[in-house]
């Protein structure tokens, strides 16, 4: 598996390079405030790089740390039982009878 990762780094390096040198017009980017220049492949990599950088951010928000509050609570609660006994970890929920029974 760690080689595996290892190749898949080397693998996006290469792609960020050959996109770096085939994309070598010179851009501005106007931000209001500042203008940039660079070169466009700069450009384009920067703003991939963000674009994953937020998105994680919002995966991370939006899923992790609820699944992590939902987690420490049931850890809470399973203290706070005592040892040998486990709460439930979801409430009761009725069966749903059999289409065989309608």
């Amino acid at each position: 598996m760690r080689l595996f990762r290892i190749l898949i780094a080397l693998a996006c390096v290469a792609a960020g390079a050959i996109v770096g040198a085939l994309n070598r017009d010179l851009v501005s980017i106007d931000l209001a405030f500042v203008r940039i220049g660079t070169t466009l492949g700069v450009a384009v990599l920067v703003s991939l790089l963000s674009g994953v950088l937020l998105g994680g951010m919002a995966i991370a928000a939006s899923v992790v740390l609820p699944l992590r509050r939902r987690l420490a609570r049931l850890e809470r609660a399973r203290r706070e039982a005592g040892p040998g006994t486990s709460p439930p970890l979801v409430s009761r929920v009725e069966p749903v009878p059999d289409a065989e029974a309608r």
